[in-house]
């Protein structure tokens, strides 16, 4: 049995890592949740060398590849990789979406098969849920798997598929029963993104970049193996996926958070006093969901009220930051792509109207919105 390094140890020895990882240009700046392309190699560098150097995984099981430690220690990791900038994984979708999914609910054929490729940095993953028709809305989902003898014949659409055109594998909501109710009759499925049948089509975002992509399916033949848990109960496995991607900043969060903080307070001494009061307005609101995620604990219902201020103060701070630059915010600067970004943080992983939906129905105890049949 291996020994297991105190918390106190384990910050020191993740903390010197990084650290020359930073200066050897081994490691991937920080990006946030989305793989931006121009990132694109660096970051798969940066996962295939922490894989090498025996620092992928950190709450993996050994057996896949990781270090076999406890959550507690992989909070560590990605706190030392927030207070050195750094990115602590290759992308959202492979290590903690698709990961841990398999982790909860894959047979052992399907945990030998990918998470240790996913670690070494041999398989990039996208996310195939949202459609033109059901985004928020997942359980409206209306692509298709219906069982051919021993495979699924897939088809339908997905949009939003961040980095669909680089990866191999893409974790994927179909519907595989139609006469069960709204959020029953849903599977899930680990796509192979190479099968016949499968077209992606990036999507030109006015940044310039083409972070997200469409994908069409037509007669995809999906082998019986690509079912994630129990048919028709994928529901269950996608709304575990979903909390991982609203609930993953943590104490992380919170220390990327105060770095956004102190340098924004850094710039109010030379404002004038309209542009000092918006920001201070900014600043109590990013200090508020500081106090929040630092008391948050384990508690589930905190999730969509974190999601939803992250969310609105992200766009309140790319707004107040065009201000505070004048008119060079309409140059090309990395000011001005996060203008331009910014009303996406109002909608990925839940937009902000279904938050306070959710706010409302399962933390206030409001009357539920009326639905659409009703």
């Amino acid at each position: 049995m291996q020994d297991v390094p105190s918390l106190e140890e384990f910050r020191l020895r993740a903390a010197k890592f990084i650290n020359n990882a930073v200066k050897s240009k081994d490691a991937c700046p920080a990006y946030g949740a989305i793989l931006p392309p121009q990132f694109h190699e660096r970051a798969m560098h940066w996962q295939r060398f922490c894989f090498d150097s025996g620092w992928a995984g950190v709450h993996w099981p050994t057996k896949y590849g990781g270090m076999g430690l406890t959550p507690d220690h992989n909070v560590i990791w990605h706190e030392e990789c927030a207070i050195a900038e750094v990115a602590p994984y290759l992308n959202l979708q492979g290590l903690v979406l698709a990961g841990e999914a398999i982790l909860r609910s894959g047979t052992q054929l399907q945990k030998d098969r990918y998470l240790q490729p996913t670690l070494r940095n041999e398989i990039l993953w996208c996310q195939l849920f949202s459609e033109p028709g059901a985004g928020s809305d997942l359980a409206g989902l209306q692509t298709s798997a219906v069982i051919d003898g021993d495979q699924f014949l897939l088809n339908g659409q997905k949009v939003w598929s961040s980095n669909a055109q680089f990866a191999q594998f893409g974790i994927l909501m179909a519907r595989t029963d139609n006469d069960q109710p709204k959020h029953k009759g849903i599977s899930f499925f680990l796509l192979d993104m190479a099968l016949d049948g499968i077209e992606v089509r990036p999507i030109k975002q006015m940044t310039g970049d083409s972070e997200f992509c469409e994908v069409f399916f037509t007669d995809v033949s999906m082998p019986s193996e690509s079912l994630l848990g129990e048919a028709n109960e994928g529901w269950g496995v996608a709304m575990a996926v979903l909390e991982d991607e609203r609930g993953g900043a943590g104490a992380a969060g919170v220390i990327s958070l105060g770095k956004r903080l102190e340098n924004m307070a850094q710039n109010s001494m030379t404002l004038d006093e309209v542009r000092a009061e918006k920001l201070t307005e900014v600043l109590n609101r990013g200090k508020a969901l500081q106090a929040l995620m630092e008391r948050r604990g384990g508690d589930p219902l905190i999730a969509p009220v974190a999601k939803l201020m992250n969310s609105e103060l992200g766009y309140s701070e790319a707004q107040l930051n065009s201000l505070l630059q004048g008119a060079d915010a309409m140059l090309e600067s990395p000011v001005t792509e996060n203008l331009l970004y910014s009303p996406g943080m109002r909608i990925a992983g839940g937009s902000s109207e279904i938050q306070r939906n959710i706010i409302g129905e399962r933390i206030l105890g409001l009357p539920r919105e009326p639905q659409p049949s009703e």
